[in-house]
């Protein structure tokens, strides 16, 4: 079994505007995302038989979601600001598009389709818990960079990963990419 998702990849000319961000982060009680590791999750399929990656393969590559442009950019949080467990960039493009195609071609694959509704982000930090004395500060600091821009750039192929978890932080192997045609 292996761990695998589907993801776009930012441009690595971003991971210089993702570290800056990153940078004023440090500051906080939270768990960054290696700048060059920083992508867009399409679909997390979890531990999958290593038999069932050409499949998976060959359903992205059925996917029928043309080429588009997406801008980077504004941060959020997940689940709730009052509650705060991961800190995003926002990802705006045709991306819902391309996840429910992603979603109907694993369909046949009996794959689940995600239980809650997607929302196209960048994690950049996983947060443990902020102190009740720091809440108010880290919530005026996302209040400050809310309406930063990353950058745009061309999405034309979606990547099928496996991620190996090391104490380290995770390893990010690209098993097959599907152009958008």
């Amino acid at each position: 079994m292996i761990r695998t998702f589907i993801a776009v990849d930012l441009p690595q000319d971003f991971v210089e505007n993702i570290t800056r961000i990153q940078s004023k982060l440090k500051d906080f009680n939270v768990k960054l995302v290696e700048p060059k590791l920083v992508h867009i999750t399409l679909k997390f399929l979890g531990d999958i038989n290593e038999n069932k990656i050409e499949t998976i393969a060959e359903a992205l590559d059925r996917i029928t979601t043309p080429p588009f442009d997406a801008r980077i950019g504004n941060v959020g949080v997940f689940p709730k600001p009052q509650y705060i467990k991961v800190v995003w960039l926002g990802a705006q493009g045709n991306f819902e598009q391309l996840h429910g195609d992603i979603e109907s071609a694993l369909k046949p694959l009996k794959i689940k389709k995600d239980k809650i509704s997607y929302t196209a982000h960048a994690t950049l930090a996983r947060v443990k818990h902020i102190p009740k004395e720091e809440k108010d500060a880290f919530l005026k600091f996302l209040n400050d960079i809310k309406n930063v821009d990353v950058g745009t750039f061309h999405v034309d192929s979606i990547k099928l990963k496996k991620s190996t978890l090391t104490q380290e932080g995770p390893i990010y192997e690209t098993l097959h990419e599907a152009k958008l045609k």
